[in-house]
């Protein structure tokens, strides 16, 4: 590989809620409640969105898990495209590659699959061995345009889209990776649940290093790097989110508040604040590091179950797999 490892539909909206989000327990620390703005599209009846990313066009790619299809909203119409992946399809993770295609782990047909945007056309990856099941889930482009993955049933694996070549390695402690990430100096980071800990793969050999973090079986969920390199997790279990610092080897955790908080998807924006899910709370947080201080942002809707989310220059989307509904929370004077 490459130097590096040998081997349309339409919405029923959109439904606007445009609401200045109430804030609870602190106060925002860098901006007033009311530059803060949400945005609610109801999908298609039956539709419900697992992961999301929004494209460099403004439009939002979305995978339609139960439906076999990967899903493409335009917020400035509120049009929905679905576009079929193919019999036994059941998509998990989804990202624009450095190319513009969105690029999607399917857990049903065991294989990485590039879409097109323009054409739709569907080329697909499928996992080398005998292992019919890797319950793939989450995935990442380095700088060099090599993509990395997890599959939950106890593997990750690496892609050379220049070659097709592909290598997948059994992960420590077998079952459990979920989120993947890579560092601004191109080390890849995944986060594995049920191992309870956070694999640094070597990229130039593809072996993982386990790191431990200080909170016991934290249940270690997604991943995400910051632009000072440091990896953060989002501990399912321990109620928490938490910060690797890789020179220094060191952790540093702060705990969701509410009396119940389970953190799941996980986002950190341009300006380096922290988004986290909380479906205890039914909420999203924004977790400002430098002041150390978490701001509520309370869902419309009961049992959203955000299990992804990303963004992009002054939006972060949220995917609520248990509502059928994309959401977007826009910074002032951001636009769809």
């Amino acid at each position: 590989m490459r130097s590096r490892i040998a081997t349309s539909v339409r919405a029923f909206g959109p439904e606007v809620f445009a609401l200045v989000l109430a804030l609870a327990l602190v106060p925002m620390p860098s901006r007033a409640a009311s530059e803060y703005t949400i945005q609610s599209f109801r999908l298609p009846e039956g539709v419900f969105a697992h992961d999301v990313m929004p494209d460099r066009d403004g439009t939002v790619w979305f995978t339609a898990q139960s439906k076999g299809a990967l899903g493409r909203l335009d917020p400035k119409t509120g049009k929905v495209d679905l576009i079929p992946l193919g019999a036994g399809s059941a998509p998990h993770g989804v990202i624009v590659g450095p190319e513009g295609a969105a690029w999607v782990t399917d857990g049903g047909l065991n294989a990485i699959l590039r879409v097109d945007p323009a054409t739709r056309a569907i080329k697909a990856y499928n996992l080398p061995g005998a292992d019919p099941d890797a319950a793939l889930n989450s995935l990442a482009f380095d700088r060099d345009g090599i993509l990395w993955f997890t599959g939950q049933n106890g593997i990750y694996g690496v892609l050379d889209p220049h070659t097709g070549g592909m290598r997948v390695f059994p992960a420590p402690r077998g079952h459990g990776p979920y989120g993947i990430a890579v560092a601004p100096e191109g080390v890849p980071f995944f986060a594995s649940l049920a191992g309870n800990y956070l694999g640094r793969i070597d990229p130039n050999t593809g072996t993982v290093s386990v790191i431990e973090p200080p909170t016991r079986d934290q249940g270690a969920r997604r991943v995400a790097c910051d632009g000072a390199g440091g990896v953060w997790i989002s501990e399912w279990n321990g109620a928490a989110i938490a910060r690797y610092d890789p020179k220094a080897g060191t952790w540093q955790t702060w705990r969701i508040p509410g009396a119940a908080p389970r953190p799941y998807a996980l986002y950190i924006d341009e300006t380096g604040a922290v988004w986290t899910s909380d479906w205890g709370g039914n909420a999203i947080w924004r977790f400002e590091p430098r002041a150390h201080l978490f701001a509520k942002f309370a869902l419309p809707r009961a049992h959203a179950e955000i299990r992804e989310m990303a963004g992009r220059k002054g939006e972060v989307w949220a995917a609520e797999s248990g509502t059928g509904y994309l959401t977007v929370i826009r910074f002032s004077g951001a636009g769809p």
